[in-house]
């Protein structure tokens, strides 16, 4: 099992980046796909999730991040906009077969990461 996430960079305060998880994932559709994002020093924190059970936010993102997903491409997404310098972090796409979760020991696959900046 592979995913793959791609799409981070180097982006103004208030600019927008759209993340993309290509996963090798041959039931793709029964999969719940993630976003966590982790900075030096601390924790994997919970971006948004999308599955069966619903979609969800973190409320530090909500209202500026929308996780979306195509089966038919075996890829989810997250795009994110107003982007602020403290969104700065490498972000992780990860999937698990249970419902959306937050925490991150729940999930059973993990993509690479990349890194997203955020200059002020």
């Amino acid at each position: 099992v592979q995913l793959q996430a791609s799409g981070g960079g180097l982006v103004q305060a208030g600019g927008s980046l759209r993340l993309s998880c290509a996963a090798s994932l041959r039931t793709f559709s029964t999969y719940s796909m993630a976003w966590f994002r982790q900075t030096p020093g601390k924790e994997r924190e919970f971006v948004a999730g999308t599955g069966w059970s619903g979609i969800d936010y973190a409320d530090s993102v909500k209202g500026r991040v929308t996780i979306s997903r195509d089966n038919a491409k075996n890829t989810a997404y997250l795009q994110m906009n107003s982007l602020k310098p403290e969104d700065t972090a490498v972000y992780y796409c990860a999937a698990r077969l249970g419902r959306v979760s937050t925490w991150a020991d729940n999930y059973d696959h993990w993509g690479q990461g990349t890194q997203v900046t955020v200059s002020s």
